[in-house]
């Protein structure tokens, strides 16, 4: 599955559940959990069997990004699953300070 700027996906493991921001145009794998993520809406939601290795949690309104592979998601349910692609897990991506305003 390629996913499309602007798409909701979900995790089958969890309540965790995702927007995509930014998506290359290449197909790669997100996982949730050690598990394929779904569209949201599509079967199979909350019915697969998680990886425990793979469950350190996402936080509600945080963005998750591989920047080398131009993938950025922003987390909007939070859960127990890991984002991860290809079994690489995704840092959360850090705020940019603002200018000072004096």
């Amino acid at each position: 599955m390629k996913p499309r700027v602007g798409q909701s996906l979900t995790s089958t493991v969890d309540s965790t559940s995702v927007i995509v921001v930014r998506w290359p145009d290449q197909d790669l794998e997100l996982t949730c959990g050690g598990v394929a993520m779904v569209k949201k809406g599509e079967p199979g939601e909350g019915s697969a069997t998680a990886d425990p290795a793979q469950m350190d949690g996402t936080l509600l309104g945080k963005r998750y990004a591989a920047e080398g592979l131009g993938v950025e998601l922003l987390c909007t349910k939070p859960g127990p699953g890991t984002l991860a692609i290809a079994g690489t897990p995704l840092p959360q991506k850090e705020a940019r300070a603002l200018p000072a305003s004096d």
